[in-house]
């Protein structure tokens, strides 16, 4: 599209000179004008502007002057409006854009690449604003893509089954990758290509049937969320045992005013000394408030409500809970 947009501009280009050369040549050796009221003649002619002739007109110089002027008009609007349309062409603005967000994903790193921007990449996105957590986002359809970048959002449009686009999207670089797309097919095929690329990727991904689960995870997903079995069993739960699913419900990790509020602290942030201690000397629920309810071991096993006496490792993490206030202590606390 851009070769045939440049091949017209050149094109137009080339008409304009042509005309301008016709004129100049025209009055010059047909009529013996100097070079200078040569093109002085041509440049009125063309343009139309409505001065008067330097002198008299025979009527071949008439005849040659009307079909200079017939000739340019033509031209002249054909060449306006190439380039025009060149300059205020969608796809030439579009380039520009695309660009400068390419520039600022290019030098991201650590961040998400969310693929799919439909029902739950939006809500994936979302959580990740309110963490304040770099993220890309791979979208196929153009129109959504438009839609979105006015709001500063970093697009990727392309097919995420294709590496060229995870590469566009930094993928080498990422820390994790959500494949939310609603097709279980092409999820498991940007799960295996992820993979590949980025060995040590922290890969969720979406899953729409059952079947699903256990390919995914083969390919090399890390976690796999089937959101309408949660949606499901959520909605069961609150017939079954509702007080105890709005109180997890009131468990917020954004932060919300008048809510509990759950928090993980990674083992580097808790002891940044590296000497490994345990739960007890730490005194966190007298420090921040807030009260330790999980502990992840270096081998990602949970441990729920662990021991005082359970000794923290290196690459674990702790799991707290509290309220909002309680955990901005924590935060400033412990630098999380």
């Amino acid at each position: 599209m851009t070769k045939l947009i440049n091949n017209k501009i050149f094109g137009a280009v080339l008409l304009l000179l042509f005309i301008f050369l016709v004129g100049i040549l025209g009055f010059r050796f047909l009529y013996s004008y100097s070079w200078i009221d040569a093109v002085y003649m041509t440049v009125i002619t063309i343009t139309t502007v409505g001065f008067g002739e330097l002198h008299p007109m025979s009527g071949s110089e008439k005849i040659f002057t009307s079909l200079l002027i017939l000739s340019s008009i033509f031209i002249v609007a054909y060449a306006i409006k190439t380039i025009t349309e060149y300059i205020l062409s969608k796809s030439n603005i579009g380039n520009i854009r695309h660009k400068k967000v390419q520039e600022k994903i290019n030098k991201l790193q650590g961040h998400v690449i969310v693929c799919g921007f439909g029902r739950n990449g939006k809500q994936a996105v979302h959580k990740l604003e309110a963490y304040n957590k770099d993220y890309v986002v791979v979208e196929l359809d153009d129109d959504i893509v438009e839609r979105f970048y006015d709001e500063d959002h970093l697009f990727v449009q392309g097919n995420a089954n294709e590496d060229e686009t995870l590469i566009k999207a930094g993928i080498e670089r990422a820390s994790t990758l959500i494949c939310a797309l609603p097709s279980d097919a092409d999820n498991l095929f940007v799960v295996l290509s992820a993979r590949q690329i980025n060995k040590n990727l922290k890969i969720i991904s979406r899953a729409a049937e059952e079947t699903s689960y256990q390919k995914l995870k083969l390919a090399g997903a890390d976690n796999v969320i089937m959101p309408d079995k949660i949606g499901g069993d959520h909605m069961a739960s609150l017939v079954v045992v509702p007080d105890l699913v709005e109180f997890l419900d009131n468990l917020s990790v954004s932060g919300e005013q008048d809510s509990m509020n759950v928090e993980q602290i990674p083992f580097e942030k808790i002891c940044p000394s590296g000497k490994e201690q345990a739960i007890y000397d730490l005194d966190l629920r007298k420090k921040t408030g807030c009260s330790i309810i999980g502990y992840k071991t270096p081998e990602g096993e949970y441990i729920v409500n662990p021991e005082p006496n359970t000794l923290l490792k290196k690459d674990s993490k702790l799991i707290v809970i509290g309220r909002p206030n309680q955990i901005d202590q924590l935060k400033e606390t412990y630098h999380v």
